[in-house]
């Protein structure tokens, strides 16, 4: 019995402190917000946020937002230190769940400081911020489709700047996009057929392999680009996806434009998160990637062709990442430039890692990086005196202290990155 006792002695005083660690990051929340906002702000100026912007599906127009600057500031930092008084005192039962609250809360007192005796279009802001977290979700997808079956996929970067360059040649050279697209996703499968037969099939190092692709990838899409697409204008002028607005829903106010009027890229986005979930968790076949990724030869005793069930996941995973590949091309601006990915596969995986290698996890962490992104862009026009790199910082810092296991472990499937040997 005493060792029991010990076991559950020693849980509980790590889940307290746990509580603890999470109340004090919730209050230093609140802290942050009252010392960094409310000495910029002078007494009775007010903040306007817009919350119309013209589309062609001709959204309900609604009221501008106009509020207070300073008691807005008071209370956004109010709500952060109930919070982390109440985790302090009693818990939440996800206290992890509450960090993108209080993000979000850190984030608006920021505008709410920023816009002060100015207006600013939130409505404008949120759509780009979608569109700007679409390639990020498509890598962590991505990545939540291969290392669900223990294969790491460094080579999301390689495999959307592939995608991206083959859709425009294909799409500029038949005058359809969705050849493009189709185009996209072989490439993407084919990459992603290459990693899967060089860490299953070969044994490689994932880590070495995904790195190998995306030199390739890289080195190979600039030459063609200086070589050949340099010379041959007309096949990289490719037509893009125009927004389709969704009929009623298109017409709501802030939302519309948001999630309802958007391209065929973006949709697919929203529809594989939501696939990718039932999958994963819902499906006799997420069941087996996941006993894959934890337990492999477990998994093989009972029947699970571990070989099988990792190759086409990590084909899968190169499909999705080949859709974000033409997301660049053919849902935004139609041609190809050199590196266009911007080490946005990368910054999937972060996404994948700070959403706990869940789809819709993964969703919330790429919509945190895609509004840094319009953040950064925005609070240029309102002529904020912060260096706009320092925005761009916030995600990742967050990410750094997800991963530190200061207030909670992001742990990886127990086998990722561990090839296995049927006996």
């Amino acid at each position: 019995m005493a060792p029991k006792t010990l076991n559950w002695t020693t849980i509980r005083h790590r889940y307290l402190r746990q509580n603890q660690i999470w109340g004090v990051v919730f209050i230093l929340f609140a802290i942050a917000i009252w010392t960094l906002f409310l000495p910029g702000v002078e007494p009775g100026e007010k903040a306007k946020f817009g919350l119309n912007i013209v589309t062609a599906a001709k959204p309900i127009k609604v009221p501008d937002l106009v509020v207070p600057a300073r008691i807005s500031i008071l209370l956004l930092g109010f709500i952060a230190a109930f919070l982390g008084g109440w985790q302090l005192s009693k818990g939440f039962r996800e206290p992890q769940a509450l960090l993108a609250v209080l993000l979000i809360l850190f984030v608006f007192a920021f505008l709410v400081w920023a816009t002060a005796g100015k207006s600013f279009n939130l409505t404008g802001m949120l759509a780009s911020t979608v569109l700007r977290a679409t390639p990020i979700a498509f890598g962590a997808l991505s990545g939540v489709w291969c290392e669900r079956t223990a294969v790491i996929n460094i080579a999301i970067e390689g495999m959307m700047l592939s995608a991206a360059f083959t859709s425009v040649i294909v799409a500029s050279a038949t005058g359809s996009p969705y050849w493009g697209l189709l185009a996209a996703i072989i490439t993407g499968a084919l990459l992603g057929l290459l990693l899967a037969v060089l860490a299953i099939r070969f044994r490689v190092d994932q880590i070495i392999a995904g790195t190998a692709i995306n030199i390739f990838a890289i080195g190979l899409t600039s030459f063609l680009s200086h070589s050949w697409l340099a010379e041959h204008q007309n096949l990289n002028a490719a037509p893009n996806f125009k927004p389709i607005p969704i009929p009623i829903l298109a017409k709501i106010p802030v939302l519309g434009p948001m999630f309802f009027n958007v391209n065929l890229i973006v949709y697919i986005m929203f529809a594989l998160v939501i696939i990718t979930h039932i999958v994963l968790f819902h499906t006799r076949w997420g069941l087996r990637m996941r006993a894959v990724g934890e337990h492999p030869k477990a998994a093989d005793t009972l029947g699970i062709n571990v070989y099988l069930t990792r190759y086409i996941s990590v084909t899968i995973g190169g499909i999705i990442a080949g859709l974000g590949g033409a997301y660049f091309t053919l849902g935004s601006v139609g041609r190809f430039d050199e590196e266009m990915t911007a080490g946005k596969g990368f910054i999937g995986l972060a996404a994948m890692i700070f959403g706990k290698w869940t789809p819709i996890g993964g969703f919330i962490a790429s919509f945190i990086f895609g509004l840094a992104d319009a953040l950064q862009v925005k609070m240029a026009i309102l002529r904020v005196p912060i260096p706009s790199e320092f925005l761009l910082m916030a995600p990742y810092i967050v990410t750094i202290v997800v991963l530190s296991g200061v207030v909670g472990r992001a742990i990886p499937p127990a086998a990722d990155g561990q090839p296995y040997v049927k006996e």
